[in-house]
């Protein structure tokens, strides 16, 4: 198991909660990185989770180069699990801000996706949806959509 936080008391949690669970777990498998610079290999991950990560994307441009880097490092044949807030289901509840940046009717402000892109973006990557998409509606604050494809093996 591996994972990077931009943030240092995250990572710190993370370690801590780890060595209890899994002693003998490496404590530099946890880095403290920015998701779009992880140092990571290529292909080097059979599995990658992203839950609750992609929607603090400040631009496109943010958001794009998380996703690059997260799939990147998911070998061919590898699976990508994301979980990630959208417009899903609450589409004229959201307040565009400006680009994908809304204001949710929780109050906070987010990156949205909606389907759309989310089925032009696994087309782009080559991916195969695993799953169909599915959105959760939180209490009428807030969708979250769970988004699993799985990489190419390359021919």
């Amino acid at each position: 198991m591996f994972g990077v936080d931009a943030d240092p008391r995250a990572v710190d949690a993370v370690r801590r909660l780890a060595a209890e669970l899994a002693p003998g777990l490496p404590p530099e498998n946890f880095r403290v990185e920015p998701v779009e610079a992880m140092t990571f290999p290529d292909a080097f991950a059979d599995v990658v989770l992203s839950s609750a990560v992609l929607h603090f994307a400040r631009d496109d441009a943010q958001f794009t180069a998380m996703l690059r880097s997260v799939w990147r490092v998911l070998r061919p044949g590898g699976l990508c699990f994301c979980r990630l807030a959208s417009t899903i289901g609450m589409e004229t509840r959201m307040r565009r801000v400006a680009g994908r940046r809304f204001v949710l009717p929780d109050g906070s402000e987010r990156y949205l996706v909606d389907e759309a892109m989310l089925l032009d973006l696994t087309a782009r990557l080559g991916g195969t949806l695993v799953d169909p998409l599915k959105t959760t509606i939180v209490q009428d604050q807030r969708c979250m959509t769970t988004w699993v494809l799985r990489k190419p093996v390359a021919p």
